[in-house]
């Protein structure tokens, strides 16, 4: 039999053996569970025992069914939420490799046997480039700290040089102030002030290294115009996916109807469209980051013409001459 203080613990050790080999598709007899709990844990006990077990489970609020056996019908995540938050960990690339398996196996351990299984299935951690910041977790965690109790931080800033790694841009920290983290394009943001300027930037986070808390309160959100209304997320997620410094401009341009898919997908729904009298054309109005909108536009020089703002048609076609200059001989 069970020592008398695993008696107390066996209703947790039984919601454990239904968390691992019990969902929809797998009940469990009290058999199984009885095997179970005499493999891993070394205790025996009896049938009604286990149904004892089940039912205060069952009162504690555990979602078990108990028809055709036993299964944990809700978790704390389901596999297909987990299976998201794998990918999204996986995809991102913002954590070093060693780190981003860790905590891809952190949250495969959240699964079932199951899906543990399943997740054999998926990209390895191996095959995909990671960024090799390893103080990106601890640069996260500090800068949180920070804002949220409105202290300035000291930080390195670095930049990729020739070699292709990390090398501080400057011989010193330099002091910031932050005040929102912003994910965008895969990439973690901070939106700060550096503090000798009088402008608000937008620093990758994963260029910051040997972050520090100092003591010393921010900079009033108020003394920039872009903070006085509180920080617009949206203004960072459609048409900015780059955190490009530039002012929101109303855009209108001409593209093939085709098109429209691309736009959704870097702006956003947030667009009107109408057709024109050539067919197959439309005519499509938004708001964008005028930076950003200079590079989507080069990108997709062949396919849309700007028609708004003015000054952007003179910009483009002057970089579209100098890119010109470089290449046309080869079509002579």
């Amino acid at each position: 039999m069970y020592a008398t203080a695993n008696k107390k613990m066996l209703n947790m050790l039984i919601l454990d053996i239904l968390k691992e080999y019990s969902d929809e598709n797998h009940h469990l007899t009290q058999q199984d569970i009885i095997r179970h709990l005499k493999s891993i844990y070394g205790i025996e006990c009896d049938r009604r025992t286990v149904k004892n077990n089940i039912n205060y489970l069952t009162e504690m609020g555990f979602d078990i069914s108990t028809e055709d056996g036993y299964c944990l019908l809700t978790r704390e995540f389901e596999n297909a939420e987990l299976q998201v938050l794998i990918d999204c960990v996986l995809y991102s690339k913002i954590l070093p490799k060693k780190q981003t398996k860790v905590l891809v196996n952190k949250l495969k351990s959240m699964g079932n046997k199951y899906f543990k299984e399943s997740m054999s299935r998926t990209a390895y951690v191996s095959d995909i480039d990671y960024f090799e910041n390893k103080q990106l977790l601890y640069a996260l965690d500090t800068i949180n700290e920070a804002i949220a109790e409105n202290k300035k931080i000291c930080a390195v800033y670095n930049h990729y040089a020739a070699d292709g790694k990390l090398h501080p841009k400057r011989e010193k920290p330099a002091i910031w102030n932050p005040y929102q983290i912003i994910l965008s394009n895969d990439n973690y943001y901070l939106i700060c002030n550096l503090e000798n300027g009088n402008k608000i930037s937008y620093v990758r986070m994963d260029k910051l290294t040997e972050v520090q808390i100092i003591n010393d309160a921010v900079k009033p959100r108020e003394q920039f115009d872009e903070l006085k209304n509180g920080i617009d997320i949206n203004y960072y997620s459609k048409g900015n996916r780059y955190m490009l410094r530039g002012h929101k401009r109303h855009v209108k341009l001409l593209t093939s109807e085709w098109m429209i898919s691309e736009i959704v997908d870097w702006i956003g729904q947030d667009i009107k469209t109408r057709p024109t009298d050539v067919e197959g054309q439309v005519e499509v109005t938004f708001q964008a980051n005028d930076m950003a909108l200079y590079f989507w536009a080069l990108q997709y020089g062949q396919f849309v013409e700007i028609i708004e703002p003015a000054e952007m048609r003179e910009d483009l076609a002057d970089a579209a001459k100098r890119v010109y200059e470089k290449y046309h001989n080869i079509c002579e």
